[in-house]
């Protein structure tokens, strides 16, 4: 039997960028795994950390304080705000704490699926503590290829440069890159390999659950546009899960400055990850609201009224019609990178205006307004056209399911679609007049959507190669 020893205050493991080498394991100080349930409780980690700070500002729906970009050195965040192709990114971006990290929790994963079936236990135990490894490992292949890969395109996904799968624990692992298509058939079979084996009440909440793989299964299938299966998962998630936080009640009551809700209170919360560990929201004032996005909300929204600040002139440029996310993550939980039952209701809306039930598309966004809109018009109309009806979708998926991953994922997705692809356009500066005023564009086809690989990882793997047409310094 083999045993693996953990240290108590950490990781398993180190993961090294490189997707090169796998663990360094070291006994000392620390704890023996050595039977299946210990196995399985090693699924459980709090505080899993997901930062966006390599896309952040290619979303229409972030805004960056005009003080932080004249002037300043160009930075990532500089070039993804002004949507400039003329940089080559890779150079700027030696490491990445979200690849390392996604990478870093694949190796757990693959530790608890490789190793527990050589644990003392009960075989019931040891199937399941990989199965939910499985769902989890899925989630972070998922991740990754939609960062560092073209959006998921029918015709193209079988070419089209992916990930590095990693899909063994295996110290001298020297992985190849994958195909966007290979990646995707890779997250599907870990999928449906974990279903029958997952439970509705897991262990803990930071164990997946039933009503999570389903939602996720549903969110893979919809990325793909196989409609009617993501329609199934769906319904099937939100059979084990379809509460909705009420806003408009929670507004009744005064808000987050007489109750707060943290993550375990809020209902709607199907898996516990962060963007920044814990402390989800604690710096919202640097995740700052664009104009469009603010105008999309409008004046009875309680997902705006309940969480915004729009008078600060430190951390605003008044006159710019943005706004930032004022309440302390102490205050209220808002899952950004998980997932939530309000998105599994986004996505049956979706598959229903694909599949032309305009009406039925209508009615689920109306059961989620219904909990938002404070007052005027809570129910929508039933627009004549399919293309109406998805915009009325999209435009409620950007404002439920904010920062994060969604909206940059959604904009790469639809991007590979004709009838709702995007032409990004950003005036700037809108306040200071003292530089001159420019249109910033970026098209559905740049080259910024797919963010490279990190110089640190290019570095060790050479089999790792870049997704776009940058050039590597080396």
């Amino acid at each position: 039997m083999k045993h693996l020893y953990i240290t108590i205050l950490s990781l398993i493991m180190l993961f090294v960028a490189s997707c090169e080498e796998y663990t360094d394991l070291t006994p000392k100080g620390a704890l023996v795994v050595e039977t299946a349930g210990q196995f399985h409780e090693m699924v459980s980690l709090p505080g899993r950390g997901y930062p966006i700070n390599n896309f952040q500002y290619l979303s229409d729906d972030q805004w960056m304080k005009e003080s932080n970009v004249i002037g300043i050195t160009p930075n990532i965040n500089t070039i993804n705000f002004t949507f400039d192709e003329t940089v080559d990114r890779v150079s700027l971006m030696t490491g990445s704490s979200f690849y390392n990290q996604a990478y870093t929790y694949i190796n757990r994963w693959n530790t608890i699926i490789s190793l527990v079936d050589d644990s003392k236990g009960e075989a019931s135990i040891k199937q399941l503590a990989k199965a939910e490894a499985k769902i989890y490992r899925a989630y972070d292949h998922f991740l990754l290829v939609n960062h560092y890969a073209k959006g998921y395109d029918p015709q193209t996904a079988a070419t089209d440069g992916g990930i590095c799968i990693m899909d063994k624990f295996d110290l001298e692992a020297q992985p190849s890159k994958s195909t966007v298509a290979e990646v995707y058939d890779f997250i599907q079979k870990d999928i449906e390999d974990a279903l029958p084996h997952l439970q509705e009440t897991p262990l803990d909440v930071y164990h997946p659950s039933l009503a999570f793989a389903y939602a996720f299964k549903a969110k893979v299938h919809l990325f793909k546009r196989e409609i009617v299966k993501a329609k199934e998962a769906a319904e099937k998630s939100l059979s084990y899960n379809n509460k909705i936080f009420d806003m408009v009640a929670y507004s009744a009551q005064g808000g987050p400055t007489v109750v707060t809700v943290p993550a375990s209170s809020n209902i709607e919360v199907l898996s516990y990850m962060y963007m920044n560990g814990f402390n989800e929201m604690n710096f919202g004032q640097s995740y700052i609201i664009s104009p469009e996005l603010r105008t999309l909300f409008g004046t009875n929204d309680a997902r705006f009224n309940l969480f915004f600040n729009t008078t600060s002139t430190t951390n605003l440029d008044q006159g710019s019609n943005t706004a930032y996310w004022g309440t302390q993550y102490t205050r209220f939980f808002y899952p950004t990178v998980g997932m939530k039952t309000t998105e599994v209701y986004l996505m049956l809306a979706e598959c229903y205006a694909r599949e032309d039930k305009l009406t039925e598309a209508v009615g689920v966004l109306n059961q989620l307004r219904a909990k938002r809109i404070l007052s005027g018009t809570v129910n929508l109309t039933v627009p004549a056209t399919r293309k109406e009806t998805m915009e009325l979708v999209i435009n409620e998926r950007r404002k439920e399911l904010m920062f994060g991953f969604n909206r940059f994922f959604d904009l790469k997705r639809l991007n590979t679609e004709t009838e709702y692809a995007k032409t990004i356009t950003r005036v700037f500066p809108l306040v200071n007049k003292t530089v001159p005023q420019k249109t910033y564009t970026l098209q559905p086809n740049s080259r910024l959507y797919i963010i490279p690989f990190p110089l640190t990882a290019l570095m060790k793997n050479p089999k790792l190669t870049l997704n776009t047409d940058e050039k590597v310094p080396f």
